[in-house]
């Protein structure tokens, strides 16, 4: 999942309300300030009783946990089981940035992966999505209607063909019926 201004809101909504256990990993990319503190993973920690793991390099990546990217890092995939963390230069003005992910999640998982793109100010995300659908994964954009900020998944609507349009509540049956 990733998003910007405004999808805390939106994630702090979708979290609680997926359906225990779950056989995936949630990996969560959101733009945030270049700081070491660790409150956007304590809010979703505390709003959710999916366990949190904090993120570091080299991480191994398990079933049934979340992942926030830590800020001021581009989260990455070296296999399947391991998550590494790059400092190099910013991507849509942020780091982390959701096409890094995006883009490096879509080649390790293809058609296993799920991308999800929520409210933000930018167009990041945007090229995730096509590289994701290119590799056989499936692409939800949020309403942009239902967004605080709708310039993110607007802009990925005009310029992407996601797979599935949906407000929170479709997103929180989508993943709870592919449980």
């Amino acid at each position: 999942m990733g998003g910007s201004a405004g999808s805390l809101q939106v994630l702090i909504k979708i979290l609680p309300q997926i359906q225990l256990p779950i056989p995936f990993a949630i990996v969560i990319v959101v733009h945030r300030k270049n700081t070491a503190d660790t409150i956007l993973e304590d809010l979703i920690a505390f709003k959710t009783f999916i366990p949190l793991q904090y993120v570091e390099d080299k991480l191994l990546i398990e079933p049934g946990v979340i992942y926030v990217a830590p800020s001021d890092y581009h989260l990455l995939f070296e296999d399947k089981n391991t998550i590494a963390l790059d400092a190099s230069e910013k991507v849509n003005y942020s780091r982390p940035s959701i096409d890094v992910s995006f883009e490096s999640a879509a080649y390790m998982f293809k058609q296993e992966l799920v991308g999800i793109l929520l409210s933000g100010a930018n167009a990041d995300g945007t090229i995730g999505l096509q590289i994701i659908q290119k590799q056989g994964g499936i692409t939800i954009v949020q309403k942009p209607e239902t967004a605080e900020i709708p310039y993110m998944p607007d802009f990925a609507m005009k310029n992407s063909d996601p797979d599935f349009v949906f407000d929170e509540d479709e997103i929180i049956n989508f993943l709870n019926s592919n449980l």
